[in-house]
């Protein structure tokens, strides 16, 4: 939980803490979810990076997919490759699960993390290009 309101608590994750509700019933309600997995990064037997993932599936591939839906690096520890460590298990997660793709949100004005993702190979959804980029869309309940 630690990594995860630290993420909340950043610009990029909302800026406020994790509510009580969520504190109180995440781990156990991700526990729940047999298509869940989640990566937590070390260094020096801290923790210092968090990947949240789960498994859904590409409808026109015919096979599953992985979106990382939670993703953060402590400030302290960014530009050290460990973004790039993290991607790269999820990466080998989502093969060994016949996955064909790996999603994932960005904020437009995340620079850093649009940053990591590019050099790491993801980019902007399109079918075609004169249907322009897919968006993002939610309505809450």
């Amino acid at each position: 939980l630690f990594l995860l309101d630290h993420y909340a608590l950043d610009p990029m994750g909302g800026g406020s803490p994790l509510p009580s509700y969520t504190r109180e019933n995440l781990l156990p309600a991700l526990a729940k979810i047999p298509h869940a997995f989640t990566l937590i990064g070390y260094v020096d037997n801290a923790p210092v990076a968090l990947a949240n993932c789960f498994q859904s599936f590409s409808t026109f591939k015919c096979k599953p997919i992985v979106n990382i839906h939670d993703f953060v690096v402590l400030g302290a520890f960014r530009g050290e490759g460990i973004s790039r460590l993290m991607l790269s298990k999820v990466e080998e997660i989502a093969k060994a699960r016949g996955c064909c793709k790996i999603t994932l949100e960005v904020l437009e004005g995340n620079r850093s993390a649009k940053s990591a993702y590019v050099k790491f190979g993801f980019g902007g959804y399109e079918l075609d290009p004169a249907a322009g980029k897919a968006l993002f869309w939610e309505k809450m309940l």
